[in-house]
């Protein structure tokens, strides 16, 4: 790892860091602390959505002519204005303003940090490399959400006046580490004249594979990602009867699964098609799903439907473990040269989508219609399986199993690696 992937691994930790103080908390301060009610708390959580919507077009363009550092270092200082100034709103249009800016600066942190990953690694070390961002994103959201509730009072706007100040000097300390960072010369489409917007999106569009992983991460976001604080948590409190304090285990086992399975399932995913690693995440999921059916609309105990919701969690974070190997950088490997950041902004804009429909459209069908919400929520893993199996047949043997370019180069011209390579000098 050099010493830029070094740095840029520690900008995802400080970032979700940051981010996991306040994110837990955001919606308890603006209902409750700041007392503006539920409806203007929601309307700061859309926003959020919103914004990340209106500038991740946008972000993808500036990317490809101008760099990834340069678009991330203004992502991180607008980030860190909204986060400031939303620990000092008091009234419901400072509030929303400020969440606009927050929400803007943190979506497009996504694609520039991605893409920074893509520019320093190859396709040998791209999925370590992915992994290992995933790791600490999960690790910082984490640490900074279990900090953040031993500092947090919801009787004194004093102490998420600090969670926030925290979280904007976490962003700031990132630009200096970010500022550092020496990226390797890539090429921009800004390099090549001609090249518009219109055009970079029609090509974009024009991929089939591209288009069709798209339409896959959706259904990936969506069953799994957009049901986790909201369909899933509702249906676990109605339906299973589970505490705030099971619910809160049960994330803390998808964290601690995350962690503790990422590097585990690592070598495992590298030596297999993605698209086939994907498929298995589907049929994970549709387990988990019918774990969760198990606890909200079994006939055991408590005890059990405890455990079984809290297992569901941990078999979502084993999927999770699985994809973040694979989906990431598959995204780079069908970008054409210099669009990564096209490709990635893309790819996060889908996620996006799907993380505001979601919850949406989950948390009313768990909360109300249990076993409708299980079976539709089962189908859609089991199509994510099928979806993925179908993406395979658009990719090439090399996007598929990267490994398989290592092979060849081991037995190029039938000879060992090193050999070729003593040859070759």
């Amino acid at each position: 790892m050099g010493a830029a992937m070094r740095r840029i691994h520690v900008g995802n930790a400080l970032s979700a860091f940051g981010l996991g103080f306040t994110v837990p908390y955001l919606y308890v301060y603006v209902a409750q602390v700041r007392g503006l009610g539920s409806v203007t708390a929601g309307l700061v959580l859309a926003v959020f959505a919103v914004a990340a919507l209106i500038v991740l077009p946008f972000a993808g363009r500036a990317i490809v002519r101008r760099g990834p550092l340069p678009v991330l270092l203004t992502a991180l200082v607008t980030a860190a204005i909204g986060a400031l100034s939303l620990g000092l709103a008091a009234t419901a249009t400072t509030v929303l303003a400020a969440a606009a800016a927050l929400g803007a600066g943190q979506a497009v942190m996504q694609p520039a940090l991605a893409t920074m990953i893509v520019d320093c690694s190859s396709s040998e070390t791209r999925s370590r490399a992915f992994a290992m961002q995933f790791f600490l994103q999960n690790l910082g959201l984490g640490v900074g959400g279990l900090i953040g509730g031993h500092l947090v009072d919801t009787t004194s706007a004093t102490s998420f006046t600090l969670l926030f100040a925290i979280e904007a000097a976490m962003f700031l300390l990132l630009v200096v580490v970010m500022a550092t960072v020496r990226m390797p010369r890539a090429p921009h489409v800004g390099d090549a004249p001609g090249q518009s917007a219109g055009g970079s999106w029609k090509q974009l569009l024009g991929n089939r594979a591209m288009v069709q992983l798209c339409v896959l991460g959706f259904v990936l976001f969506f069953a799994c990602y957009g049901q986790f604080e909201s369909g899933l948590s509702a249906y676990g409190v109605e339906a299973a009867g589970i505490s705030t304090s099971a619910l809160g285990t049960a994330l803390a086992a998808n964290t601690l699964m995350i962690v503790v399975a990422q590097f585990a399932v690592l070598k495992f995913v590298e030596r297999r098609k993605r698209s086939r690693v994907i498929a298995a995440v589907g049929l994970i999921w549709a387990v988990a799903w019918a774990v969760a059916g198990y606890a909200g609309l079994g006939h055991g105990s408590q005890t059990m439907a405890t455990a079984a919701f809290i297992s569901t969690y941990a078999l979502f974070g084993l999927g999770e473990a699985m994809l973040s190997p694979t989906l990431a950088p598959l995204v780079a490997d069908l970008a054409p040269t210099g669009m990564a950041g096209q490709y990635n902004s893309a790819f996060a804009l889908v996620k996006q989508l799907a993380l505001a429909i979601g919850p949406a459209v989950g948390g009313p069908l768990g909360a109300s219609v249990h076993a409708p919400y299980i079976v539709a929520f089962l189908l859609f893993s089991l199509g994510i399986t099928v979806l993925a199996l179908r993406l395979g047949r658009q990719l090439t043997d090399v996007q598929n199993q990267p490994s398989l370019a290592r092979s060849r180069v081991v037995t190029q011209g039938g000879a060992p690696a090193d050999a070729v390579a003593t040859a070759e000098v």
